[in-house]
């Protein structure tokens, strides 16, 4: 069955596959608590209650969350659909598990918040917008032995992703690898990433990263 997606809702890509693998690789405890934070239109929470999870889908988008909510009951898996921005509507709850991916493009003009579409890539000025909230907080949301699987860009510098987590007190590191073709965005963006040296003059395919990050018992 294919899913509903809306305009404007982030569609699965392959940073979505790449997440989607990581998450098949993790042992689960029974009735596993998990939150799939900016879920878009819903994958991987869709994955995660296939396994028997309890799961939280959270997404600031009104088209995401009526899309999650849609593609659960099109798929009769039970997932608690909640609007808002990243953590704010879970305050107080803690996970077993926290998938997350965020947008992570950096952009030219990212010195402001991004709205509309943008909202799906655009990650600030360095991609790391979102990527450092979900590094400060998603730490205070996990129970003890809990982890979060985050994708991002190896543009956002990996290594800062995993001291900011560590320094929280996670065991973190970089679990998978993917390289991939630039897509729309990136291709629109690759002369100014260059001009940054964040792109090389040749380089024509974008790596993506799966932190694992693990809160000890």
């Amino acid at each position: 069955m294919n899913p509903l997606i809306p305009p404007g809702v982030y569609p699965p890509q392959e940073d979505t596959s790449l997440l989607a693998a990581a998450l098949s690789e993790e042992p689960l405890p029974p009735d596993a608590a998990v939150l799939d934070v900016g879920t878009g239109s819903g994958a991987l929470a869709l994955e995660a209650a296939r396994r028997g999870a309890e799961v939280t889908a959270v997404d600031v988008s009104w088209r995401a969350v009526c899309a999650v909510w849609v593609n659960a009951r099109r798929s009769r898996l039970p997932v608690r659909v909640r609007r808002g921005d990243l953590f704010a509507p879970v305050r107080g709850q803690r996970f077993d598990l926290i998938l997350a991916n965020p947008p992570y493009v950096p952009a030219p003009d990212g010195r402001g918040v991004p709205r509309g579409r943008a909202r799906n890539w655009d990650g600030g000025h360095d991609g790391r917008l979102v990527v450092d909230r979900i590094c400060r907080e998603a730490p205070r949301l996990l129970r003890p032995g809990g982890v979060l699987l985050m994708v991002h860009s190896a543009l956002n510098d990996p290594d800062r992703t995993l001291a900011q987590l560590r320094a929280a007190g996670l065991k973190a590191a970089v679990t998978r690898r993917s390289r991939i073709a630039f897509g729309p965005v990136l291709s629109a963006r690759a002369e100014w990433l260059r001009h940054r040296g964040l792109l090389g003059p040749s380089e024509e395919k974008e790596e993506l990263v799966v932190v694992r990050a693990e809160l000890p018992d």
